[in-house]
């Protein structure tokens, strides 16, 4: 992200090292979009919940420390505040990341997004059978736009981006992938031919 809270986005030589005179798509262009994963507010929301439930714990420590524990009630809450801090972390320093010349480059498969994550997510526009954007402008910052992903043989991926172009970019690919290996996307004729008098 840059220092304006805009994604970093490179194209031309810059993104291209290592492919053929910095192009390397097969669109004359390499596309290399990175955004945080969540809102600026989501973020702060993050730190701010997290933050006041360990405040609340630490005020609540000497009402805890009379109590008496048994080992899976202390390792519960143990479990617990790994966790929320665990997923704390993770929406505040959550990347996604989309590179056209990653899925194949050579137009025949797409690019790949990457979202990192508690596990990080990876999709090729390859593997993907169909997508949905989830977008809704005016709840923005308070609600990423995200993608469902529907891949080849089954599973389905939900990835997030502060920047919904970088959707839009990653399923603009998954639509050339689509076209490049033949796949047609107009509704069939169902309409059987009628037979000559």
């Amino acid at each position: 992200m840059t220092q304006s809270g805009q994604p970093a986005r490179r194209d031309g030589a810059d993104a291209g090292a290592g492919t053929d005179e910095g192009t390397g798509t097969g669109i004359g262009i390499d596309i290399d979009i990175e955004s945080a994963a969540f809102p600026p507010l989501v973020r702060l929301l993050a730190v701010v919940i997290v933050g006041g439930l360990a405040a609340f714990a630490l005020w609540s420590l000497p009402a805890l420390r009379g109590a008496q524990w048994t080992f899976p009630a202390l390792a519960t809450f143990g479990l617990a505040a790994v966790l929320i801090g665990w997923v704390g972390w993770w929406m505040v320093f959550s990347r996604t990341r989309f590179c056209y010349s990653e899925g194949g480059g050579d137009g025949s498969g797409g690019g790949v997004i990457v979202q990192t994550w508690l596990w990080d997510k990876r999709v090729r526009a390859a593997d993907v059978a169909s997508f949905k954007i989830v977008h809704w402008p005016w709840f923005q910052a308070v609600i990423a736009p995200r993608i469902l992903l529907r891949r080849k043989g089954g599973g389905i991926t939900w990835v997030h981006a502060a920047d919904a172009g970088l959707l839009v970019a990653f399923g603009e690919s998954v639509v050339r992938a689509g076209a490049g290996n033949g796949l047609s996307r107009e509704p069939s004729s169902a309409a059987p031919a009628s037979a000559a008098p």
